[in-house]
């Protein structure tokens, strides 16, 4: 799913809190879908990776309208003609990924070892990088609206970066949920939503 963009039609334009409110959630939306596919893949340390998923998101969420707010337009002209191709690439590494570990059986080992193992990779440092910046390339347009509109860029950032974090931690949980009663299943749908995403982002961008 992309994020919507709210278009104003004249310099100055005044943003209400109502508005910033669903352009928060509009923006967060991608960020969700992906938390609620990763934390199928959780079997233990929910806690621990809802914090880093959701801080991770809302950081990078809230940083990119900043960055586009300071860049303008200019930046988002030049990264337009590849950005769906940029959040597509990324989504459908990870989401390959999570296919790979799903249907790839686990090497025999002592008991409970392989299941470790298997949390502890699921949860890399990369991965949230990349994660992070796919699903928040979109909010790089949002970011370059607010320099042509009537809005405290500090308080928009803020909301945006709020509202992501929030839907990503209660994402993880519920994907956590499903996930620990049906295993492998669960983590190839996960994959499976990773590489939708960044599948339909494509396609409505190759349309457009």
């Amino acid at each position: 799913m992309t994020s919507p963009v709210v278009a104003f039609p004249f310099r100055g334009a005044v943003i209400s809190p109502w508005t910033l409110l669903l352009l928060a959630l509009g923006v967060s939306a991608d960020a969700f879908a992906v938390a609620l596919g990763k934390g199928l893949q959780l079997r233990a340390h929910v806690l621990r990776t809802a914090l880093v998923f959701a801080t991770a998101f809302g950081v990078a969420q809230a940083v990119m309208p900043l960055l586009g707010w300071l860049l303008g337009s200019t930046f988002a002209d030049a990264i337009a003609p590849f950005d769906h191709w940029i959040s597509f690439g990324l989504l459908a590494l990870v989401g390959g990924k999570m296919l790979w570990e799903a249907l790839t059986p686990d090497a025999p080992t002592e008991a409970g070892e392989a299941e470790h193992v298997h949390d502890v990779e699921a949860f890399t440092t990369r991965e949230v990088v990349l994660l992070s910046v796919a699903t928040s390339i979109d909010a790089l347009a949002v970011g370059v609206s607010f320099a042509f509109l009537n809005v405290d860029v500090a308080v928009a950032v803020t909301a945006i970066g709020l509202v992501t974090f929030a839907l990503s931690f209660i994402a993880v949980f519920i994907g956590y949920r499903i996930g620990t009663r049906f295993r492998r299943p669960a983590e190839i749908l996960g994959g499976l939503v990773l590489i939708g995403i960044g599948t339909q982002i494509l396609i409505e961008h190759l349309t457009a």
